[in-house]
């Protein structure tokens, strides 16, 4: 029997995921990280519970395990806050999630789980782990495609995947929730986390503005030929594809095509003109054994809530990826994440250039 190490937000999810594992016949321990507070920085040596540890505590002594409480808030600071604000700087758009998995949650916290003696790290995440017959872990979607998080899951390393555990893939979040009310847990109807925990109000202009030592003055709004039409509020403050808010009326409908953080322009086009067949990634991460030495065919999502679309994918260097779509995708922005699948089989990702 393995004894397993889960991190517990004091949501529902990890909950429900903790009770899967002891009734599946592991030892499990819990586990719930402090990594950032509006009022304060956390502190790495502040191990006092907050609410989310207080809640992820009850369901411990409920379930009859024990509870570990580990604070993160310099590196997360470092690694997910601050990286957050220089991309977002610089006129990408970062997803501060993927970050977070691969550096804080399957990185110094599963470091801290074998750090404590456990065989095995789980989470709340909807998502699967599998074994093929040639004895290969391989990261699958979750059987819920409408809560599978496998988007966010890419950059965490192919060398843990046989020490990791996503208990929740297999079912829907009805069935958790039921499964939560039926145990009596207090947090059954609590509603689901927001993507960013950092930004509690999602604005996010303001959050950068009031951390960000760079100034975000009013620049140029262009169109794709650099003929100047107007001036926008700061760059910070659009986001490829957006239409509403542009402060400017033109007559016709106008959508942020591009941003030049260098230049301080906002590039403006028709929808039409939003759609391209390629794109290239960076600091890529592959999960299979799969050598690229030659065009894969494969399916390909550029942001959360994009539908998978066929594309052609070669490796063109050691950390590169080009992508050729079957058919032009709608809005792809730089710093959102790429991620392959092959059917229900996460192939890798990498970060859109």
């Amino acid at each position: 029997m393995k004894n397993v190490l889960i991190a517990m937000s004091g949501g529902v999810d990890s909950a429900v995921a903790a009770l899967l594992l002891k009734n599946q016949g592991y030892s499990v321990g819990g586990v719930t990280m402090k990594v950032w507070s509006d009022k304060k920085d956390v502190s790495d040596s502040d191990k006092t519970p907050d609410g989310n540890c207080l809640d992820a505590m009850k369901i411990a002594e409920l379930l009859g395990f024990e509870h570990h409480i580990v604070s993160f808030g310099e590196i997360f600071r470092r690694n997910v806050v601050n990286k957050f604000l220089k991309d977002y700087a610089n006129g990408s758009t970062p997803n501060p999630c993927v970050e977070c998995n691969k550096t804080i949650k399957f990185g110094a916290l599963y470091d801290c789980a074998a750090a404590l003696g456990y065989d095995a790290f789980a989470t709340g995440h909807y998502a699967r782990i599998e074994k093929n017959a040639n004895g290969d872990f391989l990261l699958r979607k979750a059987k819920d495609e409408n809560k599978d998080q496998t988007y966010f899951l890419w950059a965490i390393k192919k060398e843990i995947l046989p020490s990791v555990l996503f208990p929740l893939g297999e079912y829907s979040k009805a069935q958790i929730r039921e499964l939560a009310f039926e145990n009596g847990f207090f947090n059954a109807d609590r509603s689901d986390s927001q993507d960013i925990c950092f930004i509690k109000d999602g604005d996010y202009a303001k959050f950068i503005t009031e951390r960000s030592s760079k100034k975000f003055n009013q620049g140029d709004f262009v169109d794709i030929h650099g003929n100047v039409l107007g001036k926008h509020s700061g760059i910070i403050n659009y986001t490829i594809g957006q239409r509403k808010g542009l402060g400017i009326a033109f007559g016709v409908p106008m959508f942020v095509g591009g941003k030049d953080a260098y230049k301080n322009t906002v590039t403006l086009c028709s929808d039409a003109q939003l759609y391209k067949d390629t794109l290239t990634a960076s600091d890529i991460n592959i999960l299979v054994d799969e050598s690229f030495e030659k065009p894969l065919r494969l399916q390909a999502k550029i942001r959360y809530r994009h539908s998978p679309a066929t594309a052609t994918v070669v490796k063109t260097d050691t950390d590169t990826l080009s992508v050729k779509f079957d058919l032009p995708q709608r809005a792809i922005a730089p710093g959102q994440s790429l991620v392959l699948y092959d059917g229900d089989t996460v192939v890798g990702g990498g970060i859109i250039r």
